[in-house]
């Protein structure tokens, strides 16, 4: 029976939690190893036929998990009952070479890199999907007046559009950081138990760069039994950055989704039941689920840090919570952009409460306007200033617009009736908006075009 949610899958796509499942890690094993004796057959390190064998053996499909089970209830130790599981299926001449020049950790530290590669691959074509779901969505709002709350108060006026340009672009922002930083992270040891590559020699760095190739990863410059820390911290605070990222979007769809502000709602498809005693809710549930991930994916980032000062040239702290971290991380921040992307795609966008909220201070939003007309016109800034706040505060206890409360005092008398119909037009005060948006929508083109050249 299945103990955490993950296990019975309720988070994650089929596919990610496919690459971190106990059968398919053993296959990442066994392909490394199998890499590995084809490397060293080819700079003539370990025989040709005896290499052949290895390989063959190893993609057969004949070593089983259950067999490794077995054989680590043993040894207590899962790597070499896999080297003894691959050994049981070779002839003598071939044994001998099975494994030749390794450790443990090269196989280990080298089959994580592979799985930090294949759930990238499914993890970075979502983050670019849903940034280009955004654009969209910055571009049709672009000239939608709205408010621009700061400290959770009405501040100023932004076109709608500006915050899915915000969002679009940090989510390009981390594939960038994900390509920049493969180099970094998506690493091949073969160098063996202390990092010398002391039984193959002056080849082992050849060894190790054609299995880098072979397993499109990159060679560890140097290490010590182990890949450094530092690496695996990177890709586990990246994958955190990325969460927290899709946190702030699901807390301000949150936010906006709340019955005094109804801006946005989240899909709500037929027979969907918000709450099993209320019949009228509609919550914001997979956005309350990104957020309670988040914190998970947050939380492990230390956990890895923590990783980082091994003993000497290593010793096994990391080892058993490195069976949660990443793959955890992956899986969570998988299902966080699975549900974040069936947000964004049906998300309900309400005008007309955008407009409303925009007039619900009857006016207080334009006083950044009026100030700046005042300014322009000469008059000291903090005198502008009081005189606003003294007037707008006595309109919002009235509840007077603001607009003709500024009409109707004498230190105004200078504004002219057309210069506050301008001020006081929501549209006429969205900046630079408009080429922020566009900005932005040819910055998403431009990483998903690189990215897409990277594919082929």
């Amino acid at each position: 029976m299945p103990v955490l949610p993950i296990d019975a899958g309720r988070y994650g796509s089929i596919e990610i939690r496919q690459i971190f499942q106990e059968n398919n890690r053993l296959n990442y094993q066994l392909l490394f190893e199998a890499s590995v004796a084809e490397a060293q057959s080819i700079i003539k390190m370990i025989p040709e036929n005896a290499a052949a064998e290895i390989i063959k053996t190893a993609k057969s499909g004949r070593i089983t998990l259950k067999r490794v089970s077995e054989l680590e209830a043993v040894s207590d130790h899962d790597t070499a009952a896999v080297v003894e599981a691959l050994s049981e299926k070779c002839s003598p001449k071939a044994k001998p070479w099975i494994h030749y020049g390794l450790t443990s950790n090269d196989v280990i530290d080298t089959t994580t890199s592979m799985q930090i590669r294949d759930a990238l691959n499914i993890i970075e074509p979502k983050i670019l999907k849903l940034a280009l779901v955004l654009v969209n969505y910055s571009i049709k709002y672009r000239t939608m007046p709205a408010v621009g709350r700061t400290h959770g108060q009405h501040a100023s006026i932004i076109a709608f559009g500006l915050k899915f340009a915000v969002w679009a672009l940090e989510l390009v922002t981390h594939i960038e950081r994900i390509e920049e930083g493969k180099k970094r992270f998506l690493l091949c040891k073969t160098l063996g138990v202390v990092g010398t590559g002391s039984l193959m020699g002056e080849g082992a760095l050849e060894v190790q760069k054609i299995v880098a190739k072979n397993l499109n990863l990159y060679p560890i410059a140097a290490a010590t039994q182990v890949i450094a820390r530092e690496r695996f911290a990177e890709v586990q605070y990246l994958m955190a950055l990325i969460g927290c990222t899709l946190d702030k979007m699901a807390t301000e769809v949150r936010n906006l989704m709340r019955t005094e502000i109804g801006e946005v709602a989240e899909p709500f498809r037929k027979g969907q039941m918000g709450s099993s005693a209320v019949p009228i809710k509609r919550n914001p549930i997979k956005s309350e689920r990104v957020s309670s991930l988040s914190r998970i994916v947050v939380s492990l980032v230390n956990v890895s840090l923590e990783n980082i000062p091994l003993w000497h040239e290593r010793d096994l702290s990391n080892s058993a919570n490195e069976r949660f971290t990443i793959p955890v991380s992956a899986i969570l921040l998988d299902e966080m952009l699975n549900s974040m992307m069936i947000v964004m795609e049906g998300l309900k966008i309400d005008r007309g409460r955008v407009t409303s909220n925009l007039n619900l201070t009857s006016g207080q939003i334009h006083s950044e306007f009026i100030l700046d007309k005042l300014v322009r016109k000469g008059v000291s800034r903090i005198e502008a200033y009081r005189d606003i706040q003294r007037v707008a505060f006595s309109a919002l206890e009235s509840g007077e617009h603001l607009h003709d409360a500024i009409k109707n005092d004498q230190k105004f008398a200078e504004l002219t009736s057309a210069e506050l119909k301008f001020i006081f037009e929501p549209s006429n005060h969205l900046g630079a908006s408009n080429q922020i948006i566009a900005n932005v929508a040819k910055k998403v083109r431009m990483v998903k075009e690189r990215y897409l050249k990277r594919k082929v």
